[in-house]
């Protein structure tokens, strides 16, 4: 079995030591590189090209959003690309908007337990959205005290045109379009859960789990997973 290849950015070296030894406890995981801030990072995961790319916010050369975004510009939408998974003591609604509108796969806490880092790790790895939990809530309490509106988010943060189309044709989204079953499915998605997960939370099959999948896609209009979720946070669709 081939393993998950993994490279950490990040700035804090007690930080980075710290992930690097608990992602080695577990076979599957190979840390591939190392790099303290967004410069030498981007030159790592051009010569690396690692699956998965543990990226700190807040380096001290670049936010990690921007780094981000050009690791995505780098990728051209390939399916294999680097994926991006942020590692953040942010987690105001802004910060996390702007992550994903920049192309970030997954949105991890820095205070997040390690079972819950190899899950989200795991997750991502299968292309799929992890968002913490936490965040999660956040959000949703964020957007049901002040309900959503094109402005909600600064532009000078998140200024792209990816993002841009993102705010553009956002609009408020009725629960109704959805069925019981599909708003159950989508709020497992927001939380992060896999496929094989949300089976079996829900006693149902994973095929079953990719139909909805597909049809909540459809209704909100979103490419993938990660839209999808961040529709539903700002629309305080799920809760």
């Amino acid at each position: 079995m081939s393993k998950i290849r993994i490279a950490l950015i990040e700035d804090h070296d007690l930080t980075r030591v710290g992930i690097r030894t608990a992602l080695l406890q577990k076979e599957e995981i190979e840390v591939v590189g190392e790099a303290a801030n967004a410069a030498e990072g981007l030159r790592m995961l051009k010569t690396l090209q690692p699956d998965i790319a543990i990226v700190d916010i807040g380096l001290p050369d670049k936010d990690g959003i921007e780094l981000t975004r050009e690791i995505k510009a780098i990728a051209n939408g390939e399916e294999s690309a680097t994926k991006v998974l942020i590692l953040t003591l942010r987690d105001n609604k802004e910060a996390v908007l702007a992550a994903f509108a920049a192309g970030a796969d997954s949105y991890c806490m820095k205070d997040i337990k390690f079972d819950n880092l190899l899950e989200a790790v795991r997750v991502t790895y299968n292309g799929n959205a992890w968002i913490d939990p936490a965040i999660a809530r956040i959000v949703l309490q964020q957007a049901q005290q002040n309900p959503p509106k094109q402005d909600t988010v600064s532009l000078d943060t998140i200024n792209s045109s990816q993002n841009l189309e993102i705010l553009d044709n956002e609009e408020t989204i009725e629960p109704y379009t959805l069925t019981e079953r599909e708003l159950e499915v989508l709020q497992l998605i927001v939380e992060g859960c896999s496929n094989a997960i949300i089976a079996e939370r829900l006693y149902i099959t994973v095929g079953t789990v990719k139909t909805h999948v597909r049809n909540i896609l459809n209704k909100l209009c979103a490419d993938d997973r990660t839209q999808a979720a961040v529709r539903a946070l700002r629309s305080g669709l799920v809760g």
